[in-house]
């Protein structure tokens, strides 16, 4: 009777053991993505995206998105190449933006607005060097929201505004560095 009993917790150890044993075995096929050392002696995404020339970001000058385009290079060519000095460039990277702002929330007695979306949109090329032909060529966007505070407090809703388009900015820099570091990994 006792017998019985534990079968199910015998099968329950005996299917735990298969899976660690599979998931030892798969082990080894994984690498991380920004890993120092690869496991085929490669060079590593970190070395890789430092290749990658962030070209300027043209924006009509005085205008807050010139500011923000230079948010957004200055992150990308941070997040690429960690502050250091680059290498000589393999790939160029060609950034082109756009912004827009929304109203979510009016307020019905005012008919002012309470909460904004900022949308930037960014369009974008990487072009190999060597041989002068776009390997990526891609699009995203950041949405952010943000409060508009009363009409008394016009400065803050100023600064809400300027934090929602940083926020943005560093958004779109890391979905670039994100597909940047796809492509260079996988090759797609």
């Amino acid at each position: 009777m006792w017998w019985h009993e534990q079968r199910p917790a015998l099968r329950r150890c005996f299917r735990f053991a298969v899976i660690f044993a599979i998931g030892g075995l798969t082990a080894g096929c994984f690498q991380p993505l920004y890993a120092e050392k690869t496991l085929t002696g490669e060079p590593s995404i970190k070395t890789a995206l430092s290749s990658v020339d962030v070209a300027q970001i043209s924006a009509p000058n005085g205008t807050p998105l010139s500011r923000i385009a230079v948010a957004v290079r200055n992150d990308l060519v941070f997040e690429t190449t960690g502050g250091g000095a680059a290498p000589p460039p393999v790939y160029r990277l060609k950034i082109a933006l756009g912004s827009s702002t929304l109203s979510v929330i009016v307020n019905i007695q005012s008919d002012r607005p309470d909460v904004q979306n900022y949308a930037l949109n960014a369009t974008y090329e990487l072009t190999d060097l060597r041989t002068n032909k776009v390997v990526v060529r891609d699009q995203t966007f950041g949405r952010v929201s943000y409060d508009l505070p009363g009409e008394q407090q016009r400065f803050a809703g100023t600064r809400a505004l300027r934090d929602a388009e940083n926020r943005a900015a560093q958004l779109i820099a890391d979905n670039i560095r994100s597909r940047l570091a796809s492509y260079l990994v996988a090759g797609t």
